[in-house]
């Protein structure tokens, strides 16, 4: 057996959402029988008091059906005899009435995109059922159910949960693992004995889904991860449902920014976890993004991206030492090592006073056929410029290290223009848009990119500049109306426009815009530029 010592949860208080379920280890209320004699032949009390004592009696047998329903009474007992309804709000859940142990399950069912629960009390992992029960606080009277085959069965209360962000999307939630959310009866608890305890909560969530598409990472996972855990302050514990190796890997610097404790895979562990209390799926605010007035001390996605600079800083800050060694001993072995140094300083320092241009370059579809003579152009104007090609493997860091040293980024509408969280605030996002891409850049990523402060500018293409020009007569509704054509579909859309589509820019029609980002980047106040992650 395992204990986990953890700190105690603070300030974390939750509405409960329906009336609490009781278990029968609970204290009972004693009830005086109106149609008894016997009382009255042993105590002889006067007559005055025998009514009243008799009035009383009727009144608490009664109450259940003057006040209530026929079949259910419930007494509760606690030191705040609260019960109010979880909050109609999508996003906010309210605080609680009470911190007591009650062994409830409240769900908030009304969101779009996600549904999320909360288990108080004791909480217990049973991954082989793909289970998470909870077991009834002994401090509360019973309630009496008449007929209950579940409540006959031991259970109080079952919810099923698919713990990923996108309910509205069938065909993926489809694929999502469900999760049974039982409350039973304390007594029930003998059969389920505890192997690892924990004293903090836990926050159960999928990686399934999309997950592999960085987009859907951080918009589906990352994002709405920090949203339900931040104001824990890392004093919680990850179970991951649909565990996937690479992906904690992956994310691992971001995790431990957000929790002291490494992740467990529900599926794969298959030990009694034992929780004070449980989180079963994430909220998400809207794309990319974190709303202020959702959040505890009004955290918002520019919080959401300081996460990301601390988790990547002890990389980036080892990846310049290991090149700063590197150079040295390069250096060190040439006869004119000390030319050559004063020499890199000089370009250098040249270097870093030319404004930073990121080309993020795509190889498949929506690339941009005419990069070369952008980047002429480009450097021609007074950028320092660099190209990026990210793929799967590609290093978060490094990616993060390269964006965040830049003061302008240029990519084609696609999942790698979710980088723009790893600009600073105050940079330059152009985003070049393909015919039939314009509703999903602005939402995906234009707006998403202004709340974090970024100068976004969107570049519309022309159909002569999309390599479907070549493909359709120029009176086509594919070239001449795209969004007759994307109201087919997703597979149209997907066929046509994101699979089949690449760029030539019209460098002088572009032009203007460049000049627009390299004018606001010289008078914009650099000082404020973390010189540390630039090289």
């Amino acid at each position: 057996m395992v204990h986990h010592h953890h700190h105690h949860l603070r300030g974390n208080h939750w509405r409960k959402g329906q009336a609490l379920e009781e278990d029968e280890e609970s204290q009972t209320l004693v009830v005086m029988d109106c149609g008894s004699s016997g009382y009255y032949k042993r105590t002889r009390p006067k007559l005055v008091s025998l009514l009243l004592l008799s009035l009383l009696s009727c009144v608490f047998v009664l109450a259940p059906h003057l006040f209530g329903s026929s079949s259910t009474f419930s007494l509760l007992y606690s030191p705040q005899d609260e019960s109010e309804e979880l909050s109609s709000d999508l996003n906010v859940i309210a605080p609680s009435v009470s911190s007591e142990s009650n062994g409830t399950i409240s769900c908030d069912r009304s969101a779009f995109r996600y549904d999320f629960c909360i288990m108080k009390g004791d909480v217990r992992t049973h991954s082989g059922s793909s289970s998470v029960f909870v077991y009834g606080s002994r401090y509360r009277i019973s309630s009496i159910v008449e007929g209950d085959e579940e409540e006959k069965a031991g259970e109080l209360q079952h919810e099923k949960v698919k713990p990923y962000t996108r309910k509205w999307e069938t065909s993926v939630m489809d694929t999502i693992e469900e999760i049974d959310l039982i409350s039973r009866k304390a007594s029930a608890k003998k059969d389920h004995p505890c192997d690892v305890y924990h004293d903090v909560p836990a926050v159960f969530f999928s990686t399934g889904g999309y997950t592999g598409n960085v987009y859907h990472e951080f918009n589906d996972g990352i994002l709405p991860l920090f949203i339900t855990s931040q104001h824990l302050k890392k004093e919680v514990v990850f179970v991951i449902s649909e565990y996937h190796n690479w992906w904690v890997m992956k994310y691992g610097d971001v995790l431990s920014h957000l929790s002291d404790y490494p992740p467990i895979d529900f599926k794969g562990d298959l030990r009694t976890h034992c929780f004070p209390e449980a989180i079963v799926g994430l909220r998400i605010h809207g794309d990319l993004t974190v709303d202020p007035s959702l959040m505890e001390g009004n955290k918002s996605i520019v919080d959401f991206r300081n996460v990301l600079d601390r988790a990547y800083w002890p990389r980036i800050k080892g990846l310049i030492e290991d090149e700063e060694r590197e150079a040295l001993e390069n250096l060190s072995h040439s006869p004119q090592s000390e030319t050559l140094l004063k020499i890199k300083q000089r370009v250098s320092k040249h270097l870093l006073q030319k404004p930073r241009l990121l080309i993020l370059s795509r190889n498949g579809s929506r690339s941009i056929t005419n990069q070369d003579l952008l980047v002429n152009m480009a450097e021609k104007m007074g950028f320092q410029v660099e190209i990026l090609s990210p793929d799967r493997t590609t290093e978060l860091a490094k990616i993060y290290r390269a964006l965040n040293s830049s003061d302008v980024m240029i990519g084609v509408h696609g999942a790698a223009m979710t980088h723009f969280l790893f600009m600073r605030p105050g940079t330059v996002f152009i985003q070049v848009i393909p015919l039939g891409t314009v509703w999903a850049a602005e939402t995906y990523y234009g707006e998403p990119a202004r709340k974090l402060g970024l100068e976004y500018i969107d570049y519309k293409i022309l159909p002569r500049e999309s390599s479907l020009y070549d493909q359709y007569d120029e009176n086509d509704p594919v070239l001449k109306n795209p969004s007759s054509v994307t109201k087919k579909g997703w597979q149209y859309t997907k066929s046509i426009y994101l699979d089949g589509q690449n760029v030539r820019l019209d460098l002088t029609r572009f032009r203007k815009h460049l000049v627009h980002a390299y004018k606001y980047t010289v008078s914009s106040a650099r000082k404020s530029k973390p010189h540390h992650q630039s090289q």
